[in-house]
């Protein structure tokens, strides 16, 4: 395989190409693979940090970083997305290391949370990320809410 490329872009540095990408690619995993109709548009994109990878010019992965107010504030790790080929073969390791990198340099005082597929709890775990609540039905997929605390 070609070298794996990341990049972070603010929502204005997009171009209507690029979100055109990305947008489909969630569709094409969380409403189409997962057959789950749900509104990604969801109004927090435009305040996200998005992470794209590519193999050469194709989208392969992605996720988003979202700065919420709280209380407390905290940063939120979502829509993380893999193309089925290249799953389990490190890729949303790669892009959640990524994540925590950018959320120590840029908000080194904020916990950070997520939303996460139940079956991936293990996966969120090996992260330091905890439990926070029981199993919920979101549009039809389990999740639970996972926080990775600040050290003490």
């Amino acid at each position: 395989m070609s070298e794996i490329t990341t990049q972070w872009r603010r929502f204005d540095e997009l171009t209507a190409g690029e979100l055109y990408e990305l947008l489909r690619f969630r569709q094409s995993i969380f409403v189409v693979e997962q057959a789950s109709a749900y509104s990604d548009l969801d109004g927090l994109d435009q305040s996200a940090w998005h992470l794209l990878a590519r193999v050469e010019s194709e989208l392969i992965g992605y996720l988003r970083l979202m700065p919420t107010t709280g209380p407390p504030p905290l940063l939120r790790i979502g829509r993380v997305a893999i193309a089925v080929h290249l799953r389990r073969g490190g890729l949303g390791r790669m892009l959640m290391e990524k994540a925590l990198v950018l959320c120590r340099e840029r908000f080194p005082l904020q916990a950070i949370a997520l939303g996460a597929q139940v079956a991936l709890v293990p996966f969120y775990e090996s992260f330091g990320f905890a439990k926070t609540s029981e199993p919920y039905d979101d549009f039809g997929v389990a999740h639970v809410e996972m926080v990775l605390r600040l050290p003490s």
